[in-house]
């Protein structure tokens, strides 16, 4: 007799199932200028969303599954394309048509008051990074990127530039629509991503115009063409920043520190110590320096903090900001520079090591493939993280498997073994364990034949 269990449902709106249904609705606006094709757009997509949902390791592998019950009831799907179908069909997909989905949840997320969690100072902090996702020596197409090598060869390559919302409070992160970073079309030279950037703050502020925000970057965005970007964006910013590359800044901070602070009040600091751990955190904040020579009318306010653990071994960071700096939130504020670390940690490095496949090549193409591929990996990742952060299931389900590889791997063995009607059934069989049948063989033996595994 099986064991009635109590447990939180999920938001109705944020469940996996809702939000597959969500992309299918978004996927079913796209154009499909084909004629009489074998397979509709929006199957191919959700296909596509499907192989990043499951983590198969390459669309052999999908195409490898029947189309059973479990795709149709959960993905909806009624035809599977081929390998070589699929990448032809997605080719032609222009990824600004995918984009809105990322737009579509963060509304469901605002709407069920999920965002809110997220706020930090008033706003909301957006971490911003460039990264790789594909690279060949063989395989290019003409938005490839090219790196020549002192041998002679050339890599071609794509980058991304990738955004979400962090809080250093929490692991999970929501990611937002990427900006591909590649070689823009009549172009020769290869695009950057400060390029990416400026694209990234038009279409962001595109999508959300009053959504209060303070981005947080590396070292390598400190520059006063991106930071007029940004304030052009009407975005707070929270910059990572290095003595090497600005050393004019630094000056003015030594400067400073030399001056009598008690007259001056312009360079500040608060001391805490830890208690129980003998960590000492010095937080160093001045306003209204310029952050080079060359561009002295853009004026930046700099918070360093300084952290010495037990064992007395140091730890340095530095930013710049537009942001007002008091003893009331610098504490804060360095904080939220620090969670920068979580596109990096929680994203892209999950991507890459916790069963996302995401260097692995899923088609390249000579249009667009490459980048849709990306955008469907990401909208199945900002589903899991939406999952991970508002499903209690799915958390129990996780809790049960351990590492993220185990419980993506159960998901499969479930998915393939069972029918299913909804994903959900596929984590409550995790979380709680399920009956297992008895395997019955379909073709039967013939009367009075004995099977070779039978015995005398």
């Amino acid at each position: 007799m099986s064991q009635e269990v109590s447990f939180p449902r999920p938001r109705r709106h944020l469940h996996f199932d809702a939000l597959v249904q969500l992309a299918r609705q978004r996927f079913g606006t796209i154009p499909d200028q084909r004629r009489e094709p074998d397979f509709a757009l929006p199957d191919t997509l959700m296909a596509g969303l499907a192989l990043f949902s499951l983590k198969d390791p390459s669309l052999l592998a999908f195409q490898r599954r029947p189309l059973d019950h479990n795709l149709r009831s959960v993905f909806g799907l009624k035809g599977i394309p081929s390998d070589s179908q699929m990448r032809v069909i997605l080719d032609d997909v222009d990824p600004d048509y995918v984009r809105p989905f990322f737009n579509d949840v963060l509304r469901e997320l605002h709407r069920a008051k999920v965002l809110q969690q997220f706020r930090f100072e008033g706003c909301y902090l957006v971490a911003l990074d460039g990264v790789e996702y594909f690279c060949s020596k063989k395989v290019h197409c003409p938005h490839c990127m090219t790196r020549h090598h002192t041998n002679g060869s050339v890599s071609y390559y794509h980058q991304m530039l990738g955004a979400a919302i962090v809080h250093p409070d929490y692991s999970e992160v929501i990611p937002l629509a990427p900006e591909p970073i590649q070689r823009q079309d009549g172009q020769t030279k290869n695009d950057c991503e400060r390029n990416a950037a400026r694209r990234w703050l038009k279409r962001f502020r595109q999508d959300h115009p009053r959504l209060p925000v303070i981005v947080i970057e590396d070292a390598l965005s400190s520059n006063a063409p991106h930071i007029r970007d940004l304030v052009e964006a009407k975005c707070h910013f929270l910059l990572g920043v290095k003595e090497a590359d600005h050393v004019h800044l630094f000056e003015q901070i030594d400067q400073r520190q030399e001056m009598d602070h008690r007259e001056t009040d312009q360079y500040k600091a608060i001391v805490d110590r830890e208690a129980g751990t003998g960590i000492i955190r010095c937080y160093l904040f001045t306003e209204g320096l310029s952050l080079n020579e060359s561009n002295a009318e853009v004026k930046v306010n700099v918070l360093q903090l300084l952290e010495i653990d037990a064992d007395q071994t140091e730890h340095r960071w530095s930013w710049v900001t537009n942001l007002s700096l008091l003893e009331s939130n610098v504490r804060q504020l360095a904080r939220g520079g620090r969670a920068r670390w979580r596109i990096e940690n929680e994203t892209f490095n999950t991507l890459k090591n916790q069963g996302y496949h995401f260097e692995h090549n899923f088609g390249h193409g000579e249009k667009n493939l490459s980048v849709v591929m990306a955008f469907l990996m990401l909208s199945a990742f900002l589903i899991d993280q939406v999952q991970q952060k508002c499903n209690p299931l799915f958390q129990a389900a996780w809790q049960k498997k351990g590492p993220k590889c185990a419980l993506w791997e159960a998901v499969r063995q479930l998915f393939g073994s069972f029918e299913v009607s909804s994903m959900r059934e596929v984590y409550e069989g995790i979380a709680f364990g399920f009956k297992r049948p008895r395997l019955k063989v379909l073709i039967e033996r013939s009367q009075g034949k004995a099977s070779p595994d039978d015995t005398s």
